[in-house]
């Protein structure tokens, strides 16, 4: 798993590369979480394209940002799951917490 991120304006966008799983989900947590603090993000963008598997950590991860967003006032948006991934999202309910989009439906509006 390799985590990117960068940070413009007041958007924190994060790109997830690999396996989510337990043992590495507490690490990415908490770089997430001191990019956002340390720019006073109100949006967090969770790019998921690069990601090939992810249990249950994976939605822990999503619920856990959406909640630091929330108390900062801001959103968080799943960009880019494929297609597995964003099913299962779906099915978990992150759906009504988070905006999960397309980039290319993003780029045609």
């Amino acid at each position: 798993m390799s985590l990117r991120i960068e940070s413009r304006d007041r958007s924190v966008t994060a790109y997830l590369t690999g396996e989510i799983d337990h043992h590495i989900a507490a690490a990415i947590r908490n770089d997430i979480d001191y990019s956002v603090r340390d720019t006073g993000a109100v949006e967090l963008i969770l790019d998921f394209s690069g990601v090939t598997f992810m249990d249950s950590s994976g939605i822990g991860l999503v619920m856990g940002r959406y909640r630091l967003m929330n108390e900062m006032g801001g959103s968080v948006i799943v960009q880019d799951p494929p297609h597995n991934i964003k099913k299962v999202m779906k099915l978990s309910g992150i759906d009504r917490l988070a905006e999960i989009r397309n980039s290319t439906e993003e780029e045609s509006k």
